[in-house]
């Protein structure tokens, strides 16, 4: 495999992976809002889905993203009938946003970065001796 083909993939795991951290930042961001109104939904988490694809150019499948969703599960609900959002029986639904799921999902996805980034490093210095190899 040549270095160019090697830096590209990883290129497109980092892409991927940075897609995957913003999901997940945004879902952190969210995780205690409520609806507006009574009895309205609030946040629902976001999911995300990669693919496979042929990059014709490169002669290699890469990844990207193939959907940004939302989880349809069900939303918790709180009793707080002091927020605008409490429904007749002072309930308020919540969003279905587990943090802990959502740590081990960043810290999987900033691993999987760090991994493509080392592969770019390395293809990098590999370059950069062949480059000083032929001087």
């Amino acid at each position: 495999m040549d270095i160019d083909r090697a830096l590209r993939i990883s290129a497109a795991g980092m892409q991927a992976q940075s897609s995957r951290l913003r999901v997940v930042a945004e879902n952190l961001a969210n995780k205690d809002s409520t609806g507006n109104a009574p009895g309205a939904d609030p946040y629902r988490r976001k999911t995300i889905t990669f693919g496979n694809s042929m990059d014709r150019a490169l002669g290699a499948e890469t990844v990207n993203v193939r959907r940004i969703g939302r989880d349809n599960g069900e939303l918790p609900r709180r009793f707080d009938p002091t927020n605008p959002a409490a429904d007749a029986d002072g309930y308020v639904k919540t969003p279905n946003v587990d943090s802990m799921v959502e740590m081990m999902d960043m810290r999987e996805a900033q691993r999987s970065y760090n991994a493509n980034l080392a592969v770019l490093e390395t293809s990098r210095t590999m370059l950069t001796r062949a480059i000083e190899a032929l001087r």
